[in-house]
């Protein structure tokens, strides 16, 4: 029997790969909640959909389905990443089960508050980590799990994501909401580092500004060094006219193919999740707990030179 799905944030770019996944797999998007109304896309998928501009409109309408018998199942978010962690705790407190987009959260005391809700609840909290699912990915990683565990892998990543000034005015450009390059356009490809080469040993951090990061890793398997960036400037001299994106992940002088791992995994994380197997809220702790620190570093800052309280991302 399908599950019935509410969805908090359907403007934005990712939205229509959850709206997928959920009508591939068989099941009803029933109301969805958006402060924008710039969102026929829902007509692909869910034309039937209660849809909210306002949260008390939409938190009212999810009770009563309650009361009614008909409540939902789960509750998928793609909301700003800043109001990840509200959005998670109103879903968990109403009862659902809940698919988040990354990041779930910016700090890992989220992490630690979610799981106390968790707990409290019986309900539980699962990230959208499409990456880890790329067969490619899931290769390397075997390679990489089968080697000796003294040797070590020197790998560089480069990833280039052109923005216009949109970006910078949007909440993406705004730290505190979005976590900043590192957090918004950097969470998913830390994660995959550490899924690949084992947790954080140490850390660097060369340059951090608003359109450009870079540094290095020190991994249990890897020696890592790394650059996002959003300004076209980055972009090699020989990418092809009109490109606006350069994606290079070298593991010891072999490219792995980067660009075909943003393949649409959607689907296949959803039916991971629906079937218990997904990521819950301690495989995204590595990666939240690294980004949480590296955020507030000044330029050529290490995990040494992190207060106390953020130290945690140093195995």
């Amino acid at each position: 029997m399908g599950k019935r799905f509410g969805l908090i944030g359907a403007a934005g770019f990712v939205a229509p790969r959850h709206m997928r996944a959920i009508s591939e797999l068989g099941h009803e998007l029933v109301a969805i909640l958006d402060p924008h109304d710039a969102v026929g896309v829902i007509d692909q998928f869910a034309p039937e959909a209660e849809f909210f501009r306002e949260f008390e409109r939409f938190d009212r309408h999810v009770d009563k389905l309650r009361r009614q018998g008909r409540r939902l199942d789960y509750m998928s978010i793609c909301s700003p990443n800043y109001l990840h962690d509200s959005h998670i705790r109103f879903a968990l407190r109403a009862g659902l089960d809940v698919v988040c987009e990354k990041p779930t959260v910016l700090n890992p005391w989220n992490i630690d508050a979610l799981a106390d809700i968790e707990a409290e609840t019986g309900h539980r909290v699962d990230t959208i980590l499409q990456l880890r699912l790329h067969p490619n990915v899931q290769a390397l990683r075997e390679t990489v799990m089968a080697a000796p565990p003294d040797g070590r892998h020197r790998v560089t990543l480069n990833y280039v994501t052109g923005r216009g000034q949109w970006y910078d005015r949007s909440w993406k450009g705004d730290v505190e909401k979005s976590g900043g390059i590192l957090t918004n356009i950097g969470i998913h490809l830390f994660d995959l580092l550490i899924h690949l080469f084992g947790p954080v040993r140490d850390w660097r951090v060369d340059t951090n500004a608003a359109r450009r990061a870079a540094g290095a890793l020190t991994l249990a398997r890897a020696d890592v060094d790394w650059l996002l960036s959003i300004d076209l400037a980055d972009l090699p001299a020989q990418t092809p006219a009109g490109q606006t994106t350069y994606r290079c992940l070298d593991v010891d002088g072999t490219q792995l193919e980067f660009s075909k791992l943003f393949t649409d995994l959607h689907t296949e994380s959803y039916r991971r999740i629906l079937a218990g197997e997904g990521f819950r809220l301690d495989a995204v702790r590595p990666s939240i707990e690294l980004v949480a620190a590296m955020r507030h570093a000044p330029d050529g800052a290490t995990a040494a030179d992190a207060p106390p309280s953020r130290r945690a991302a140093r195995a």
